[in-house]
């Protein structure tokens, strides 16, 4: 089997990078225009796929991946799917990665499914009560296809603009222009209204009961470290935090190694 292949989920394909060997981790990409599971965890999965095997969807509407018949998008779709695929999968226990919206999917799906769900973790994530929708995720929700609009996406997502290189606008330009019809229908404007539909309620937040793992970049400006990862703390049962100096929205891209070896600390540190 490739190891990205379509896998069909009640009816519907959904595009999966599925690497290695060993307890399954399911990787959840966020919102950006262009993204796509093997894209935004292809190097996370290379890296660790000798002791785990990941699972990195292209979440509905994105990717390879369609929006099932009659749906827009949205948590409870994003959700209902992920744990549709394990179940598809043949998976019955995982630990969960997201990263922004896909942090937002990781912890809903820990609430709605404690016996599935052994781990979360977090990344630069969107859910938290009360969070406004900042000008930097406005203005990529709202990117049209084009090489200037990938170049701005990838500005606002990191710190350290050597990662915004001539090849990687290229190669963002080339994934926003194929998903442009979908995504589209995604995020219009106004735009507070899908950050309020990824808000998860305190008493969600209490529900999760797995060991939570919350990564963040210093220097987020799509999803503020004040205003998403800091007010989730008090809500969650079992978590910890690990904030990234001179690091942006995505710290698995700015510090691999550092964020590698956090992520396989931590999902070493299995519950018994």
């Amino acid at each position: 089997m490739s190891p990205s292949h379509a896998v069909s989920v009640e009816g519907t394909p959904v595009e999966v990078l599925d690497v290695g060997v060993g307890p399954p981790v399911l990787l959840l990409h966020g919102s950006g225009p262009g993204t796509t599971g093997s894209g935004a965890w292809g190097t996370t999965a290379e890296a660790l796929a000798g002791r785990w095997r990941l699972v990195a969807p292209d979440q509905a509407g994105f990717g390879g991946s369609p929006l099932p018949p009659g749906a827009r998008g949205g948590l409870r779709v994003w959700t209902d799917r992920a744990a549709a695929l394990m179940e598809a999968l043949g998976l019955g226990s995982y630990a969960v990665v997201g990263h922004s919206m896909g942090g937002a999917v990781a912890l809903a799906l820990a609430a709605s499914r404690p016996q599935q769900v052994t781990q979360v973790v977090a990344v630069s994530t969107m859910g938290a009560p009360g969070a406004p929708l900042s000008p930097a995720l406005d203005m990529l929700w709202g990117t049209t296809p084009g090489e200037s609009g990938a170049r701005a996406v990838l500005q606002a997502l990191v710190h350290d603009e050597s990662h915004v290189t001539d090849a990687a606008v290229r190669s963002r330009a080339a994934a926003i222009e194929a998903g442009a019809p979908a995504y589209a229908a995604l995020f219009p404007p106004p735009r507070q209204r899908w950050v309020d539909d990824l808000t998860l309620p305190p008493a969600l937040l209490a529900a999760v009961i797995a060991p939570v793992l919350l990564i963040h970049g210093a220097d987020d400006e799509v999803t503020p470290l004040a205003t998403a990862t800091s007010p989730l703390v008090e809500h969650l049962p079992d978590v910890r935090v690990h904030v990234l100096d001179r690091c942006g929205h995505v710290p698995q891209l700015e510090h691999p190694d550092a964020f590698q070896g956090l992520l396989a600390g931590f999902l070493d540190d299995e519950p018994s």
